[in-house]
Order: C-alpha cells, then structure tokens, then sequence
C-alpha cells in the first residue's frame, strides 16, 4: 500500500495560490476569504486567469488551455506553497490528463477546494498525496461558518482535526480505521469506471451532494452499489445533502442534511454493516468542516455519537 504524503506546514509569510479551475468567478465573492488569508500571515496570489470569463455551454473562469496554465504554474511554481480554489462549478475534469507534478512532486503543497474539484482530489490522492476538502475562496449564497475557515488553517499549520457529530437515526454503529477518500458525490459518479477513480478497498468513503433530483441521487448511489463500491469500503460518511429535489414540492430544499434524500441513502445501505454516519458538517452547506482525503481516520459511532478522528 502506498503511503501518503502529507504537505509540509505553512509558515508565515507563504504563498498561497488562487486558482480558478472550473466556474468562473468575481473579485468581491473572494475578498471576505482572502482577507483572512492575510490576517493569517500568508501572501494571496490570484493566477493569471482567476477572474477570467470564457463562455462554452457554461460560464468557465477560460478555456481549457488557460485554466490548464493555470493550475500546472500553482503546482509546480515552487514560491507556491498552497493552492485554493477559487470555487468548483464544473471544468476540473478538462484538465486531469494534462496536469503536471513536475516539480511538485519535490515540493508536495496543499490543495483545498470542494465540490467540482473532487476529481483533482482523486487525481492527486492516486499520486499519493493528500488534500483538504473544505470551504472554497468565494463566499457561498447561505454563508460560511468561521469555524469553516478557521479548521482549513488549523490543517495548514499542521494540526489534525477532530469531530464529535450528533446522534442520526441512519447511522450504523461501529468502529474501524481507514483511510478517507470522497467528495461529491456527482463527480464520483463521473469518475467511476475511470482511470482517474479512487480506489475504494479497505478506505472510508465521504460524499454530499448539491442540486439534484431524488432519482438522480438514487442512480448514483445504485452506480456504487453496482461498482462493488459498497463491498470494498469500511465506513461511510454522508455529509450536506441540499437543494434536493423540486424546490416547490420539497419543504426541506434549504435544509443542509434533506431528510428525503438520507431515507434513499439509507435504503441504499440496508445490506451493507460497515459504520454509517450521517449529517457531517461538510458539503455545500453553512457550516462546511474541512476533511483530509488521503488522511488516516478513526470512525466510532455509538449510540449518542460518531466521533471522526484524524490518526
């Protein structure tokens, strides 16, 4: 088994690479995030195309070729000490087989973002380095917690996080350890089949989710379920599931953990024992707790809580 590499803690006065690999995005949905960049002692630096607009069935920060530059000069520039992502959408799979770790192979850095870019995360996870799944640079419509930022930097200063999460009447109890790979959901969907997918033997699998229709959801999960996914990994932990559904029909569309959309996740579950813990502050959600993939965790679910411990 390959071992994981960490990135090294940043210090002060690094800098931090602004990226935007997949939607495009305007300066004053940045500014909240990179101010407390810098009220943390680090240099911002937004890439070439970072608030660049290229319109192709979707609004892109650029094209492909752009938004490849870009990301290519984040990893491997070696004053780049780690690289954020303005905020996902869709576009990252556009550049997976073009990405190069030249350099950065040398000089590992942390990658965060969410949402569309999981696929980096999987691209980077297969190299053997680990990532943080956590708040984007652009402030969400429904806000972010402090909290969501705060345990991004606590990561970069190189502690491991650690959560206590509510009882949830889905959750499986259990106890095991394992390696944490995931995301959303959608784009593990994408991946699957893929040479650019996770391996899932022996890991403890994330997914949230945003936007999508019930049997949407569904398909994805019966997609695992075919995959042998469900038959591979050790633990499980859902995260936000919101917007689900018709937003007229649904009474719980605003909500960060749709009750409908767990009943089906369960239902999808029923055959499988390995530990389940639902409603984990993470996703397109308020209150988005930044996870390590690649990370050795410690998963122990009891009958009042589920406890998720970085090893």
């Amino acid at each position: 088994m390959k071992e994981i590499i960490f990135p090294k803690s940043l210090q002060k006065g690094d800098a931090i690479a602004i990226i935007s690999p997949a939607g495009a995005v305007e300066y004053p949905q940045l500014e909240n995030t990179i101010s407390l960049i810098k009220q943390q002692g680090y240099l911002p630096i937004l890439s070439k195309n970072a608030l660049g607009k290229y319109e192709n069935g979707y609004n892109y920060s650029g094209s492909e070729k752009e938004r490849l530059a870009d990301i290519n000069w984040a990893f491997n520039d070696t004053e780049i000490k780690a690289i954020w992502a303005s905020r996902g959408g869709y576009g990252c799979q556009h550049l997976l087989k073009k990405i190069k770790l030249t350099h950065f192979q040398q000089n590992p850095k942390w990658y965060i973002g969410y949402s569309d870019n999981t696929v980096v995360q999987s691209f980077l996870l297969k190299k053997g380095y680990a990532s943080i799944h956590g708040q984007t640079i652009k402030t969400s419509s429904f806000g972010v917690s402090e909290e969501s930022y705060q345990k991004i930097f606590s990561i970069l200063k190189g502690k491991k996080p650690s959560y206590s999460i509510a009882h949830h009447q889905f959750n499986k109890n259990g106890k095991t350890t394992g390696e944490l790979v995931g995301g959303n959901l959608a784009l593990l969907y994408a991946l699957l089949g893929t040479h650019y997918s996770y391996n899932f033997k022996d890991k403890i699998l994330f997914i949230e989710d945003i936007g999508e229709n019930y049997y949407a959801l569904d398909r994805m999960m019966m997609s695992l379920e075919l995959a042998g996914v469900f038959r591979k990994i050790k633990g499980l932990i859902v995260g936000g599931m919101t917007n689900m559904g018709n937003e007229k029909e649904n009474p719980n569309y605003e909500e960060s953990y749709d009750e409908k959309a767990y009943e089906l996740i369960a239902q999808r579950l029923k055959n499988y024992n390995f530990p389940t813990l639902f409603g984990f502050p993470n996703g397109h959600i308020f209150d988005n707790r930044p996870l390590i993939i690649g990370g050795e965790i410690l998963m122990n679910i009891e009958s009042k809580n589920g406890i998720v411990e970085f090893l």
